[in-house]
């Protein structure tokens, strides 16, 4: 490569809530699904580009549920620089990318997958916009192709955690499917017969979504129902300041009033956003990841149960726990990165 400078017993609730109880992690081979492996191949070099830090890995051979390890897996700071953050990512992923050539010479790559935040043109390869890290309307796949010298797959983050999920993880095998990531914030990607819904890069942001709130009115999701909304408005509910939505969850079962309602109103408008998504797409699948989904059964049931409260003749959705961890939009993006290097589209 030439690149120039630049599962255990689930447990079931009212809705076809199934947990498993083991925390799954996207370095480790996954064992709780059963997926199609996908033919070897060259490996490929997938980044998964974050707010924070930016995660590269190295993907050889076929991906399967049994399957997805990722070689020589590495974490570094994400070099932001305000508009030209989309400059300076890039720059950082050719010198990364010589590195992993310099250090694994033996091994083809055959091409790069890059991930990315905010709202995504995945068919021009452009970042459209990122209030996070500053960028709009960058030209990623044009910048890094001429970079690197190799066919780049560009993609939301989110999306391509999906994809992955849908694909090789916890919804392999269904055809109408809702990852919910969960965390500090609320992003999903949708997939309706077997396909991933782009909507011009716009959809998928359910964390954005209005729903009843509490006080009668409307608020977004990720207000209520996210990891960081859940510690934070019992903080402002005059409880005691806690390190997160698990602190919560725990004062809950000890029986403090207030955080039995916060963790409520979580719930409630978590059920609501996935029985409109059931309504309207007729989602049969719902994959929950990111740290809540860790709560197991205490999210799980009540969330099945008042999702079943909320639908009348519709199918009931299936809720599962993400599969492949916290690497899923690595993986993803060495999906999309084999797709290409075999004649698929960018």
């Amino acid at each position: 490569m030439s690149i120039p400078s630049a599962r255990p017993a689930a447990a079931t609730g009212a809705a076809g809530a199934s947990h498993p109880a083991g925390p799954a992690t996207g370095a480790v081979p996954a064992t709780g699904a059963a997926g199609a492996s996908h033919p070897a191949g060259p490996a490929v070099l997938a980044f998964d580009v974050g707010g924070t830090d930016m995660k590269v890995g190295l993907v050889r051979g076929g991906l399967s549920a049994a399957s997805h390890a990722v070689t020589d897996l590495q974490r570094h700071p994400t070099p932001l620089d305000g508009e030209r953050s989309g400059e300076t990512v890039c720059a950082r992923i050719a010198e990364l990318a010589r590195d992993y050539q310099a250090r694994h010479a033996d091994t083809h790559i055959a091409a790069v997958g890059v991930t990315v935040p905010g709202i995504v043109d995945e068919a021009d390869g452009i970042g459209v916009y990122s209030a996070n890290l500053g960028w709009r309307d960058f030209p990623f796949t044009q910048t890094l192709t001429g970079a690197l010298g190799l066919p780049v797959a560009f993609g939301h983050d989110v999306s391509m955690a999906g994809e992955a999920e849908f694909r090789i993880g916890a919804a392999v095998g269904k055809s109408d499917v809702l990852v919910l990531v969960i965390g500090t914030g609320i992003a999903g990607a949708v997939l309706c017969d077997g396909h991933r819904v782009a909507g011009g890069g716009y959809a998928g942001e359910i964390g954005h979504a209005m729903v009843p709130s509490p006080d009668g009115g409307l608020a977004i999701l990720e207000s209520l129902g996210s990891a960081g909304a859940i510690a934070r408005r019992y903080a402002e509910s005059g409880g005691r300041p806690v390190d997160g939505a698990r602190d919560v969850l725990a004062l809950a079962g000890a029986g403090d009033a207030t955080a039995r309602q916060v963790w409520d109103d979580a719930v409630n408008a978590l059920a609501f956003s996935v029985a409109q998504c059931v309504s309207i797409l007729g989602t049969e699948t719902v994959v929950l990841g990111g740290g809540l989904s860790m709560a197991g059964p205490a999210l799980f049931e009540p969330l099945a149960a008042r999702i079943d409260a909320l639908l009348s003749f519709h199918r009931r959705p299936r809720l599962v726990r993400a599969l492949l961890g916290e690497n899923a939009g690595l993986i993803g993006s060495a999906l999309k990165a084999r797709s290409l290097a075999a004649g698929g589209s960018r």
